[in-house]
């Protein structure tokens, strides 16, 4: 059942009281934005990649699916929601964007933000709180962007990185999901955050943290891999309201490895993409043919062939081969080979 909504005065009201800016004293890094590595990489469609859009249903109440609308946020008290996750009831309370809490399906909210009729404004920072915000790397190539790929739509940002990298959580929240999906994200994270926004980190070669436990911006909660239907190491980085998902560089400046503002406002706009999402997925069902997966790397000053094998995992003869090239080959820099 959704939240009752609030008085229209009462929620103006909660607007503007919930948070104050203040510019943010953070010295920023500039890191090498150079594109590294392209991707195809398409998940099944019995992934939860592929059931993580067009609004899924909610599930009934379960151990795993429970509804907090009516618990008495009055006191700080803790809740149990299931055998393995306690929860903060204080949390509940500031997240009043969901009325569900499930730790099994990216998104059970069945809303469509198409819809949004008014602007929402969501501060991504809050100062009086001391809850900041964090790049998910410490280094933020993009080697995919939000957008239509191969016959699919991708509906997150890809960052380089190299296996082991430590992944940190972008703000303050709690861990929704924590799961394995073979066929797409791998090991996955879902972090649902105070602001109102949620992020999932994927292909993950572990996660370091657990399902219901608060994390603060910039702890790690994850080490970066290429597990799931991954061409190679990257993190598979997505912003969503609601269960749609946004363009991580509607809010990031990737290149300048921070936030473009310290707020941003949410409106129907945003998700006009699905209409052309939905046409490419039509399209996609009637074909026969599955395209194949393949990985590239761009090279750079120093790099030799056993170095590049080395840090795919992959062996050197599948490199030559797959290339055309041999041992004696002289790498070109900005040259694209071709790793799996």
């Amino acid at each position: 059942m959704p939240p009752k909504k609030a008085p229209a005065k009462n929620k103006q009201a909660g607007k503007k009281d919930l948070f104050k800016i203040k510019a943010p004293k953070i010295q920023y890094v500039r890191p090498d934005t150079s594109i590294l590595i392209e991707y195809d990489e398409f998940p099944e469609d019995s992934s939860d990649a592929g059931r993580s859009i067009f609004f899924n249903p909610a599930k009934k109440l379960s151990i795993l699916n429970e509804d907090t609308t009516t618990l008495d946020l009055g006191e700080q008290q803790i809740v149990e929601m299931s055998d393995e996750i306690l929860i903060d009831s204080t949390w509940i309370k500031v997240a009043g964007y969901y009325a569900i809490w499930d730790t099994h399906n990216i998104n059970p909210y069945r809303k469509d933000g198409r819809n949004i009729k008014d602007s929402l404004h969501i501060h991504l920072v809050d100062h009086s709180k001391q809850r900041y915000s964090k790049m998910p790397l410490t280094t933020t190539p993009i080697t995919s962007d939000f957008g239509y790929r191969g016959y699919r739509w991708h509906y997150g940002t890809d960052i380089d990185l190299d296996m082991g990298d430590t992944v940190y959580a972008a703000f303050d929240g709690v861990i929704r999901i924590s799961k394995y999906d073979g066929g797409g994200y791998g090991n996955y994270l879902v972090v649902r955050h105070y602001n109102g926004l949620e992020t999932l980190y994927g292909h993950l070669s572990r996660p370091l943290v657990n399902v219901g436990q608060f994390v603060k911006s910039g702890q790690a909660i994850g080490m970066g891999g290429s597990t799931g239907r991954s061409s190679g190491p990257h993190l598979h980085y997505e912003v969503r309201y609601e269960g749609n998902p946004i363009d991580p560089e509607h809010i990031y400046n990737f290149p300048e490895y921070k936030l473009k503002k310290e707020d941003f406002v949410i409106t129907s706009a945003l998700f006009n993409y699905y209409n052309t999402a939905l046409k490419y997925k039509k399209s996609a069902r009637g074909r026969a043919t599955r395209v194949r997966s393949s990985a590239y790397h761009k090279v750079r000053s120093g790099d030799t062939i056993s170095q590049i094998a080395r840090k795919y995992g992959v062996s050197q003869a599948q490199i030559m081969r797959l290339n055309k090239i041999s041992g004696k080959t002289t790498l070109k820099l900005g040259r694209s080979l071709r790793i799996r």
